[in-house]
């Protein structure tokens, strides 16, 4: 390909970005034995102000990473066995909720600071414009992605 041939946005070149970025916080998970749906599950606790609904966190990873709900679950109760997570008592009316317990602050704090030391890195001396460009583009590709998914449900 020659220099002035265009690069063309596609599912390849957005998957290959994702697994080149993702590489890096991969080799942290395996520094620890955390996995990466249990980096997620930790990241949607944080979210949610480090206590949440058990099906709360299972819907933002099941949503998040297009995996079924048990696999989600399994992650919950991982983290519940590794004392990650800590079981806390349901409020009245309401589903079991789960809470990032100390160690599971300081994991999911490590993580995050891993990922924001690596986006200067790799994001850093991009013209901002071109990162907003992307950013809408990218944001609107998961909008579609995510709508076909829900739609195609049924087929697969």
């Amino acid at each position: 390909m020659s220099a002035t041939t265009p690069i063309l946005l596609n599912s390849q070149i957005i998957g290959r970005a994702h697994y080149a970025a993702r590489a890096l916080l991969d080799r942290e998970l395996r520094r620890t034995g955390t996995t990466f749906h249990q980096s997620m599950a930790l990241n949607a606790a944080a979210a949610e102000g480090g206590t949440a609904q058990t099906g709360r966190i299972v819907e933002a990873v099941t949503s998040a990473l297009k995996i079924d709900e048990a696999t989600a679950r399994d992650t919950v109760s991982e983290l519940l066995a590794t004392e990650l997570f800590e079981s806390l008592e349901a409020l009245p009316g309401q589903e079991p909720r789960v809470g990032l317990t100390d160690a599971g602050r300081t994991e999911q704090s490590r993580l995050a600071a891993v990922a924001a030391e690596f986006g200067p890195r790799v994001y850093g001396g991009i013209p901002a414009e071109d990162l907003a460009v992307a950013g809408r583009v990218l944001t609107e590709v998961i909008a579609r992605a995510d709508a076909a998914y829900a739609e195609t449900a049924d087929r697969y």
